[in-house]
């Protein structure tokens, strides 16, 4: 699997568009752009068996959010609060990433 250029980051707030969460919003915690997933907040919840261990010394059923398909999430805007798809424009001699709805930035708003 080839290594994929995520248009959305750590921090953005996302919308989920298809599967059990359709229409579910949330922070993305992580992004991991070598498997073209993302892990949300609150969503894709899964259950996971544990043995205990030292973090948790009785184990037992944790649980927590599993990654999903960057392609099943869309970034919303903080400005305009839509779903939204991102554009690149160069500002001051950096590239952003900004809505193309209301063209505000991004990455500003963390």
């Amino acid at each position: 699997m080839s290594q994929y250029k995520l248009k959305i980051k750590k921090g953005d707030t996302a919308i989920v568009l298809s599967g059990k969460d359709k229409g579910k919003q949330g922070k993305v915690l992580q992004a991991l752009p070598k498997k073209n997933k993302v892990v949300v907040e609150g969503i894709n919840k899964v259950k996971r068996h544990t043995k205990p261990n030292q973090n948790t010394p009785k184990g037992g059923i944790i649980t927590k959010e599993a990654p999903l398909c960057a392609a099943k999430v869309m970034v919303v805007c903080p400005a305009c609060s839509k779903p939204t798809r991102v554009a690149k424009k160069d500002v001051d001699g950096k590239m952003v990433r900004v809505c193309k709805k209301c063209g505000e930035l991004l990455d500003q708003a963390k």
